[in-house]
């Protein structure tokens, strides 16, 4: 097996046995709380983006796709069932932007995991957040999070000038369905449409991360967050 499907197996895994870990330990309802505030402060954040007809489709595959309070399990159930066969289904560029995306998915799932521990069950609002965050003291973590979201879109953008890359999605629909892995081809599909009419990826992308980047050293640099709190107000 390649080193590419190698690490796809090993964000499959950790995934897993997070979801394991939040059913142990009934965490299922803060956890989507949790993920439901961190959707709607992005969406504020980035509301320019959100609103824009040319950007919207690209946030909805990040939001919905990677981001959100979803259940990914299923998808991910798909992946691994078909993982010895991918390098024969895609090509090489395509399987990198997977596993960066799936890397992108089990990260942030661990990093929410560790936020709704050090909640506590707490609502959620722009201060109880911004306190647990510093409390995880996750700097590396956050930063990588950040990288990934930034190296994928710029993967991903390659990926849709792959030749063919299109009549491969749509030739792969029957055998998905026949194969019982409809939800990777949904996943697959929705990244390629996101990005396919999206042009130059980094009048997306640049904004997303120098805010992100920004707000996380603002929140793990604040000494009072009381009047330092860099989060918007989210309207639940």
């Amino acid at each position: 097996m390649s080193e590419t499907l190698n690490k796809i197996v090993q964000h499959l895994e950790l995934a897993k046995s997070l979801h394991q870990r939040v059913e142990q330990h009934n965490m299922t309802r803060s956890l989507r709380a949790l993920q439901e505030w961190q959707t709607k402060r992005l969406l504020t954040t980035h509301q320019d983006l959100w609103q824009s007809k040319r950007f919207k489709p690209a946030m909805s595959f990040f939001i919905d796709e990677l981001y959100g309070p979803k259940d990914f399990s299923k998808r991910d159930s798909d992946i691994a069932r078909v993982v010895p066969k991918m390098a024969k289904l895609l090509p090489q560029q395509a399987l990198d932007s997977l596993e960066s995306a799936l890397r992108l998915n089990s990260l942030s799932f661990e990093l929410d995991v560790k936020m709704s521990e050090q909640l506590e069950q707490t609502p959620v609002d722009r201060h109880t957040y911004a306190q647990a965050y510093q409390r995880c003291d996750n700097f590396n973590q956050r930063e990588e999070q950040i990288s990934l979201l930034e190296s994928l879109g710029e993967d991903l953008a390659d990926v849709v000038k792959i030749p063919g890359i299109s009549a491969l999605l749509m030739l792969s629909r029957k055998p998905a369905k026949m194969a019982g892995v409809e939800s990777l081809q949904v996943f697959l599909e929705s990244g390629f449409k996101a990005f396919k009419k999206l042009g130059n990826v980094e009048d997306f992308i640049v904004p997303i991360v120098s805010r992100e980047r920004q707000m996380m050293h603002a929140l793990f640099d604040a000494e009072d967050l009381l009047t330092m709190n860099p989060l918007p107000e989210v309207v639940i």
